[in-house]
């Protein structure tokens, strides 16, 4: 696919000023750029990453008053207008990536006018959540209903939602749509990055702290903020000499999309999501408009691979084995190459379940959406440096059993922002370190809270050690008793309090 150049222009660009705040020493390694190369086309903002994290920063930052007269551009490999939400999309086909949205997230995409262009037919707000131990089954229920008057007393009205289950591909569809029709913006799609290398002085601007972006068609692009949405192994946060740290969980997500038997037992004004908790990892299945679920099992990747090779009939007994039956039968269920479907039959003739505690059984998976990936676990040592700027996944991977992780990169931008907006406002470069400290700040520690919860979780989960299993069934059982820490819980999982 030959790079392309997408210009939206509706007039012109503001001319860019000399940098108004003092450069700082750079200390971090970048490579420079010969002062013999060609001149470089001058942003206020690069935005290398066209995933939902970026596209929202530059909605945010285009929707915004203060800051929409700021030249931007993004850079993403990927030709964005191939990988859009078909119009006419079947409402019993769905992508196998979805992302639980939370309110809080929700509220950004309206603020800044993404939502008004959200498929809002294929989007499932669900109301409730059952979470439980798969060695004790030991239970924990998250209900609005009953949350809702606990959590403030104050407050007449709360959510009355736990989050809106969103293909991602809607949702970049939604932000991509809102920033064309805000327009003034060059987007250079189908397009990779060759190189980033730090700036010369000119007459005109002083430069040689800026990124320079060589991109593949040939163009350069000087920055003076550089963002980087561009995934875990991300290029900017290498050329800004940020390190990232973390690990491999050693687990694999395994992700698909489903058909259920029936719309569900909550009904179709109150829809569920559940989450078991297995010693190889958890299984959640969380609801889609109709009969359709979508799926998210972590678990060991050998256990991952086999899931993938199994025919359609034996993938759907092992996915209602893993909300029914014990880890030990489904060790034996993971040890032989087929025949699932008949031994889960067979041993579910011989256990007792509560059905309406659990989600409904599987009609169908649809075609070539059974898929996984690697989890890991990563957090970069800051998430700014002079004139560069992370958000997203290049900032922090996290594992997925909370669903947080668009919901943190929907953050980051935001807070992002809001920090070029108040810059921009007090008349700071908005590249400078200073400029940049109130982001890193308002959105370092939050994400490190959530990535150890998560952390934490996992590892507590990930065994079946009978003092653990006990101590941490005594847990459940207490939060489940105690309703208003379960709505603090809810409120702060929101974004509501």
């Amino acid at each position: 696919m030959p790079p392309r150049l997408l210009r939206v222009c509706n007039g012109a660009h503001r001319a860019l000023t000399p940098p108004s705040a003092v450069r700082a020493a750079v200390t971090l390694p970048r490579r420079f750029a010969s002062r013999s190369a060609a001149t470089p086309d001058i942003y206020d903002v690069v935005c290398v990453g066209g995933g939902p994290a970026g596209l929202s920063l530059l909605t945010g930052l285009r929707a915004s008053p203060l800051t929409r007269n700021l030249r931007v551009a993004l850079v993403e490999s990927q030709d964005l207008e191939k990988s859009k939400l078909s119009s006419d999309a079947s409402p019993d086909s769905f992508s196998n990536r979805c992302s639980s949205l939370t309110p809080a997230s929700v509220r950004n995409l309206q603020e800044i006018g993404a939502w008004n262009h959200v498929n809002l037919s294929r989007v499932q707000p669900y109301q409730e959540m059952q979470v439980w131990d798969g060695v004790s089954d030991a239970r924990i229920s998250f209900d609005w209903d009953s949350a809702r008057p606990l959590l403030s007393p104050r407050k007449p009205t709360q959510p009355t939602t736990i989050a809106y289950m969103i293909e991602n591909v809607n949702t970049t569809t939604a932000l991509l749509s809102r920033l064309l029709e805000l327009g003034h913006v060059d987007m250079y799609t189908a397009t990779k990055v060759e190189s980033i290398e730090l700036g010369t002085d000119t007459e005109a601007l002083d430069m040689g702290s800026w990124p320079i972006v060589t991109l593949s068609n040939g163009k350069s692009l000087a920055a003076r903020l550089l963002v980087g949405a561009d995934g875990a192994n991300s290029p900017v946060r290498t050329f800004a000499g940020i390190a990232s740290r973390g690990f491999d969980y050693g687990r694999h997500g395994v992700v698909a999309s489903l058909k259920l038997e029936g719309p569900g037992w909550g009904g179709p004004d109150h829809k569920i999501a559940y989450q078991r908790f297995l010693p190889s990892g958890p299984i959640a299945m969380l609801p889609l408009p109709g009969n359709m679920a979508t799926l998210v099992w972590s678990t060991t990747p050998e256990r991952a691979a086999l899931l993938k090779t199994l025919s359609s009939t034996d993938f759907i007994a092992m996915v209602n084995a893993g909300f029914r039956l014990s880890p030990t039968d489904l060790e034996y269920l993971h040890s032989i190459s087929l025949g699932q479907s008949e031994e889960v039959d067979w041993r579910l003739e011989h256990t007792s379940v509560d059905e309406r505690s659990l989600p409904m059984k599987l009609a169908d998976v649809q075609p070539g959406t059974v898929a996984s990936f690697p989890l890991r676990m990563r957090h970069a040592d800051t998430y700014t440096g002079e004139r560069v700027a992370l958000v997203g996944d290049a900032a922090h991977t996290i594992h997925p059993l909370a669903g947080q992780g668009l919901n943190q990169g929907q953050g980051d931008a935001a807070a992002l922002v809001s920090t070029i907006c108040e810059a921009v406002r007090t008349g700071q470069d908005i590249g400078s370190t200073l400029a940049l400290e109130s982001y890193n700040s308002a959105r370092y520690a939050e994400n490190n809270a959530m990535l150890g919860v998560c952390d934490k979780l996992h590892r507590l989960y990930g065994t079946d050690s009978t003092p653990i299993v006990a101590l941490r069934t005594l847990g459940i059982r207490a939060v489940d008793a105690m309703g208003p820490v379960k709505a603090f819980l809810m409120g702060k999982a929101a974004g509501s309090v």
